[in-house]
């Protein structure tokens, strides 16, 4: 039995070894004092059909294409690959996933009108799997953010992206099928996802998940592919929850770097064989950084976190989600599980802050 999790990129193999080893990149200038708002829903808004969303958005949606020469076996032979995207401002910043973008020397974007531009990096956040890129344009029409936490399991979501990279501009339908489930992906990157069952296939990464509000509320980055129990695996897809990078985008568009809340543990969800022996679910506490606030707390390794301010956590992701809700300088009560015992921690939250570019654009700036 063998299952994957694919990002959605159609990329040629000679691509795929540039991922590896990439030579350095130029470095894209950082655009500032444009329009940066992103666009976020109203109250009192109306469900829409597919056929109206799909009109509403078309003109928001782009193709990504990306090239880059790389030497294999002696021989300088370019590479190409193509994803989707949308404009999320009206003077040309786009939203992509890092993975389409990571590693290319040329970017283009195409409308839907079948206008062409040159892209620029403006930065990403690979743990993430989002980049943002800026295109020399005027009065486009933007896609509306929606709220990705009132998503719930059953509701009718649409994607469209660029399916094969040559399909440009199609709509697939679907359902949510789960929420919040935490998928490995290539490069040890794990995230938290929407599950839908949208047709989604190389090419479409990047691209946006609808609510039938006409609300973007992910972005579709991945797939579940292979085998197992000896059937082929179909519709399982996954998208990034925008409220998960909303913060982030803006970081990006704004600074050309990204800050956010920190403590300085890697945590896990407690093993569920661990319960009989009277371990507490929680947010298991796999390694503490040095230097860290954690560290200066008092948190240790196999530390069980259970609650943090009263507020019940059954796993890793409830922690994550809410010192990501805290600002720097905050400090949070931590209920922590420790051979058998119950203590409180008090930990005070710092901050953590990287260049939105790649580290070989940022040597070279």
């Amino acid at each position: 039995m063998k299952k994957t999790y694919s990002p959605v990129r159609r990329i040629s193999a000679v691509l795929l070894a540039l991922m590896l080893v990439c030579s350095a990149l130029s470095a894209p200038a950082f655009a500032a004092g444009t329009d940066q708002t992103l666009t976020f829903a109203a109250a009192g808004r109306t469900a829409h059909t597919a056929a109206e969303i799909y009109a509403q958005n078309v003109n928001s949606m782009v193709s990504v294409d990306v090239s880059a020469k790389v030497n294999m076996f002696g021989y300088e032979t370019l590479s190409e690959g193509a994803g989707s995207g949308f404009i999320i401002t009206p003077d040309g910043y786009i939203l992509t996933n890092a993975h389409v973008v990571e590693g290319a020397e040329n970017i283009s974007v195409s409308t839907y009108s079948g206008d062409k531009y040159d892209a620029e990096l403006i930065g990403y956040d690979i743990s993430n799997d989002v980049a943002v890129l800026k295109i020399d344009a005027e009065d486009l029409t933007p896609v509306t953010f929606g709220d990705s936490d009132k998503a719930v399991i059953g509701e009718d979501v649409i994607a469209i992206g660029n399916p094969l990279g040559t399909l440009n501009f199609s709509l697939t339908k679907g359902v949510i099928s789960g929420l919040d489930r935490e998928i490995s992906l290539s490069g040890n990157m794990r995230l938290r996802l929407i599950q839908t069952d949208c047709a989604i296939n190389a090419g479409s990464s990047g691209g946006a998940l609808f609510n039938m509000y006409g609300e973007v509320i992910g972005i579709t980055n991945s797939k579940a592919s292979g085998m197992d129990f000896g059937s082929v695996i179909e519709s399982i897809t996954f998208a990034i929850p925008v409220n998960n990078v909303v913060d982030i985008i803006e970081q990006i568009m704004t600074k050309g770097e990204i800050s956010s809340p920190y403590i300085g543990i890697s945590i896990a969800d407690v093993d569920e064989s661990l319960h009989a022996y009277g371990v507490p679910k929680g947010a298991d506490v796999i390694e503490v950084a040095e230097d860290s606030p954690a560290k200066e707390a008092g948190l240790q390794k196999n530390d069980v976190i259970t609650a943090a301010d009263g507020e019940p956590v059954a796993g890793s992701s409830d922690l994550v989600k809410y010192v990501r809700a805290h600002s720097v300088g905050d400090k949070v009560e931590l209920s922590v599980f420790r051979q058998g015992q119950t203590i409180k921690i008090t930990v005070k939250i710092g901050e953590t802050v990287k260049s939105a570019l790649p580290e070989t654009e940022k040597a070279a700036e």
